[in-house]
């Protein structure tokens, strides 16, 4: 076989093999091996900067065929393990901390334990359903393989009263047939508990709709500018009048025009 050494060995010429025939692989591989041991640096002291240089160099060349082969056995890594991070309106909206305890089997000197573990994941104001937080090698430990990944996916809880649209909020509005004809003025909830006074000098009619700017969720891409809130109107009738109601009624649609 050729001398490693030399930069002008070929890879065929240094391997003693013909790459072109029928068996080349498996020849070359074996080639390989027995120059492995006999340039190993615990083998061979001299040789601890020559020969793996030589090597690399030799089989990078343009045209060289490549070998597959190693000593070592890299650990895989697990699929990741997906959990979900159920969050109110009111935390999406205002930003919170949320504390998670996690349990995962780790591997110590007297085998595998189990350990438990608290992650703090900083919600951020305007995150929204399927949002990912990821946190590396947090899964359980097991022999020849990498510890998996954890990743929490944002769920968001069921309001009593709001729904979410986009950076926008809904919420369902009923009022008397007369209000909704007379106007009124109402107090409007807004997310977190406090309330909002809103004048209607207008007819109000079933389906009818008005937003609120600025009270809706914020967005993270836009400076934290918040949507709307979207009032969404239902209009209660009577189920029954009698005749003095009638007359009322009959008297405040008197003279109004319909296009």
């Amino acid at each position: 076989m050729g001398d490693p050494r030399s930069p002008t060995t070929d890879l065929s010429t240094l391997l003693g093999v013909n790459h072109k025939s029928s068996t080349g692989l498996f020849d070359i591989s074996k080639a390989y091996k027995f120059l492995h041991l006999k340039w190993h640096t615990d083998k061979s002291p001299s040789n601890k900067t020559e020969a793996p240089a030589t090597l690399s160099r030799n089989m990078s060349r343009k045209g060289s065929t490549p070998i597959l082969f190693s000593h070592t056995a890299a650990r895989r890594k697990p699929a990741p393990i997906e959990k979900k991070l159920e969050c109110t309106l009111e935390e999406l909206c205002h930003g919170s901390v949320k504390k998670v305890k996690i349990k995962r089997d780790v591997i110590s000197d007297t085998g595998i334990i189990q350990e438990e573990e608290t992650l703090k994941i900083n919600v951020k104001p305007g995150w929204k359903k399927g949002t990912k937080i990821s946190f590396e090698g947090k899964g359980d430990q097991k022999p020849g393989y990498l510890p998996a990944d954890i990743v929490f996916s944002v769920e968001e809880k069921r309001h009593r009263l709001f729904k979410r649209r986009g950076d926008n909020l809904e919420i369902a509005v009923e009022i008397p047939l007369v209000q909704a004809l007379a106007g009124c003025t109402l107090s409007v909830p807004l997310l977190g508990g406090e309330e909002m006074k809103v004048l209607f000098d207008e007819v109000i009619f079933p389906g009818y709709e008005k937003a609120i700017p600025g009270q809706g969720m914020p967005n993270p891409k836009e400076d934290g500018k918040r949507g709307d809130l979207r009032l969404k109107f239902y209009v209660e009738f009577p189920d029954e009048l009698d005749d003095e109601q009638r007359s009322e009624i009959s008297g405040i649609l008197e003279g109004c025009c319909y296009t």
